[in-house]
């Protein structure tokens, strides 16, 4: 277990350790003001008054700090600015490449600041966190509302770092002048086009990244995916082995993916029209459709365990169990069963290995293409969401071979059973099994580590008993530290993976339930808008199966740009909440949209109000997501019981949930099915809007 108040304590600069936040007397405050309010020593007024007062000190002292820093290195740059002049009016390629490294000196001064305030704003978010646990009050919001919105607000100060983007500005510049072009200079300003690759600079960028959670379209697709960093990661903990990394077997990784969103929507646009032909009624698509669904709400559990051990062995088995539903979908057909039609597609739910891949970018690729991989996972997603709907249009063809039908309902079935056949050959030819001896020499680092302080701890019997007193009040702290880190630390900052479900439960704070309620209710809305669109289509428009699969194909099209306008652009106009707050309203007003209240149903009406309920869903996916890595504990990172299965899970309940609301709404005609399924939806919409807004100031 290493606790955040011991990689606060190492990654401190020696020279300003005064300086940031007392994270431990914090933790010391938050737990002396439990015990004074167990017996009754302290009332809560008092005790929110004094901790908010101690709070707004160390802010004020960081910020100070801060500021003096900032304007440490403003003098330096301007002293250097006059250097600059001088060489531009006489060249002299030595005092340039001297010149050159001072600004490098700037910087790297600059980034140690940078991380100084990243850690003070994690220990900041960690402290609050740990109070509102401990009392159970919702003490972040207050504090967050009153001091961020403040005309004065230091707090931002801290989270938002203002003003260090201009010494960036001017040391990225500077440096950017003094590059050799051909005799002349470069001016980011003049040609911003221009990429200037100064190691340093790249270094100092990042870092204001993750302070201001500025994103680009390939960050906000690797958030997308919920593979969850650790809060400080630290070079020892990214174990990954470069050498060891298989590139082909990341690429099988992602065109699992992409096969299994393939599978997932293939069969929508034909999926009434062959519970028709079964002797079923239109609406038991929902059934066919979510039978997927229930069972990947078992095989998501087993797949994150078996990943554990292999990624190689559950790949495999989900290539043969989909093979194997796909074929029993097809034959269904010529069997006349809508059994087999059902126990298929349970297969189908069955090979559902998306937390296998969720797994093997995490643990397996390494670090520094993490979030390209993450990008990759969540385009093959929304590329096989797209394609799944074109293909089945383009499947529309009758014919025989040896008494077994090929046609419109069946293709969709021999296609995927084909295609995995193919991806199982080069899957068992070209996997490469990752070596778990990186990972097994890790641990037994950290347990080498322990052996070493039990050692110590030995050998210390032995020593005089007599210290001196200053050694003694600092190991004696040291000891009360240890302590109260082994009772609250070990359930919220520990590194240890949750041992089962239950456990995972009670690590989700509020902040992180109601993101997960948000995921539920867009995966919800986005499975009533693609599982009955085909029984709607057809009975108001009388739509044929191309004409929804072009429709549903449009639909996922959608998926890639609009995660680059809010990855490139809008994330970075506005805050992540904002935009998450604004996308539920949008999503419930395209659900109201839909509704068919009065007057005919008209082909403009749907398709505009599908479009924005789709789009907003996707938009709100995105940053849910985003928001949720962030809130969610570090414990939730690895293991069998992270982050990625709960929000999978959640999501797969959503579409079960979905799929069954419509088979049970088609029992009362399908001109009521419309308006029957789009209840629930806005009801959920709704609630998740009054849960976000409940917890609003907690998501920063």
């Amino acid at each position: 277990m290493v606790a955040f108040g011991k990689k606060l304590k190492a990654r401190q600069i020696e020279e300003w350790q005064g300086y940031y936040i007392n994270y431990k007397l914090m933790k010391k405050k938050v737990r002396q003001y439990a015990q004074q309010i167990q017996v009754g020593s302290q009332d809560r007024r008092h005790v929110l008054k004094e901790f908010s007062r101690m709070l707004d000190n160390q802010i004020e002292k960081i910020v100070l700090f801060l500021l003096e820093q900032q304007g440490i290195l403003a003098s330096r740059i301007s002293k250097l600015g006059e250097q600059h002049a001088e060489i531009v009016q006489q060249p002299d390629i030595s005092k340039i490449t001297q010149l050159r490294e001072k600004y490098r000196a700037v910087a790297a001064d600059l980034l140690k600041l940078l991380n100084f305030v990243e850690l003070n704003a994690i220990g900041l978010r960690k402290i609050l966190k740990k109070f509102d646990k401990r009392f159970g009050y919702r003490f972040t919001d207050h504090y967050v509302s009153t001091r961020a919105n403040h005309p004065y607000s230091q707090l931002q100060q801290v989270f938002k770092h203002v003003g260090i983007g201009a010494v960036v500005g001017s040391i990225s510049r500077n440096l950017a002048d003094l590059q050799e072009n051909q005799g002349s200079y470069l001016s980011i300003y003049d040609q911003p086009s221009v990429s200037f690759q100064d190691p340093v600079i790249e270094s100092v960028k990042a870092a204001v990244d993750r302070l201001t959670h500025s994103t680009s379209f390939l960050q906000f697709l690797g958030q997308h995916a919920l593979i969850m960093q650790e809060d400080l990661p630290s070079p020892a903990e990214d174990h990954v082995d470069n050498e060891g990394y298989h590139s082909m077997s990341l690429y099988l990784n992602l065109g699992n993916t992409f096969l299994y969103m393939v599978n997932t929507y293939i069969i929508v646009p034909t999926a009434d029209n062959y519970a028709l032909s079964l002797g079923a009624a239109a609406t038991v698509c929902g059934v066919v459709i979510g039978a997927m669904a229930v069972a990947q709400v078992f095989s998501s559990v087993y797949f994150s365990a078996w990943s554990n051990k292999s990624y190689f062995r559950p790949l495999v088995f989900s290539s043969i169990v989909l093979l194997l539903g796909n074929a029993l979908y097809a034959l269904a057909y010529d069997l006349n069963s809508i059994a087999i039609l059902l126990i298929g597609r349970v297969f189908c739910g069955l090979g559902s290995a998306r937390a296998v891949n969720r797994r093997y970018i995490s643990d397996c690729v390494p670090l520094k293409i993490r979030m390209q991989a993450s990008a990759g996972f969540v385009s093959a997603s929304a590329l096989g969401m797209a394609c799944g709907p074109a293909l089945a249009g383009l499947l529309q063809t009758n014919f025989k071979i040896y008494k077994i039908t090929f046609n419109a309902n069946t293709l969709p079935g021999w296609v995927m059973a084909i295609a995995w056949f193919i991806y199982l050959i080069v899957l068992w030819f070209t996997f490469k099994e990752p070596s778990r001896e990186t990972e097994e020499k890790y641990v037994s680092e950290e347990a080498s580590t322990g052996a070493v302080e039990s050692e110590a701890l030995e050998s210390g019997l032995v020593q005089p008993l007599l210290l001196t007193s200053e050694k003694q009040q600092r190991d004696e702290g040291d000891e009360e530290d240890e302590e109260y880190d082994g009772s609250d630390e070990a359930s919220e900052d520990s590194h240890k993976v949750a041992p089962s479900i239950g456990s995972a439960y009670r690590l989700l704070t509020p902040s992180v339930k109601v993101q997960l309620l948000i995921y539920f209710m867009l995966k919800y809305a986005m499975e009533i808008l693609l599982s009955e669109s085909s029984v709607i289509t057809t009975y108001y428009f009388n739509w044929s199966t191309s004409s929804v699969a072009i429709f549903l194909a449009c639909l996922g099209l959608t998926v890639l740009p609009v995660n680059i306008v809010v990855g490139s652009y809008i994330s970075n106009m506005f805050e992540d909440r904002q935009i998450l707050l604004a996308s539920e309203i949008m999503v419930c007003i395209g659900i109201l949209l839909s509704f068919h209240v009065i007057g005919p149903y008209t082909v403009p009406q749907y398709v505009f109000s599908a479009f924005i309920t789709f789009v907003f869903a996707e938009v709100l996916e995105g940053v849910n997501l985003s928001l949720l890595s962030r809130v969610m504990s570090s414990r939730l990172s690895r293991g069998t019981y992270n982050g990625g299965l709960l929000s999978t899970e959640a999501g797969t309940l959503a579409r079960v949930v979905a799929d069954a609301t419509i088979t049970l709404a088609g029992y009362l005609g399908e001109s009521r099915l419309l308006n029957v399924t789009l209840i629930p939806s806005l009801l959920i919409g709704v609630s998740s809007i009054m849960a976000t807004l409940y917890t609003y100031n907690s998501l920063y």
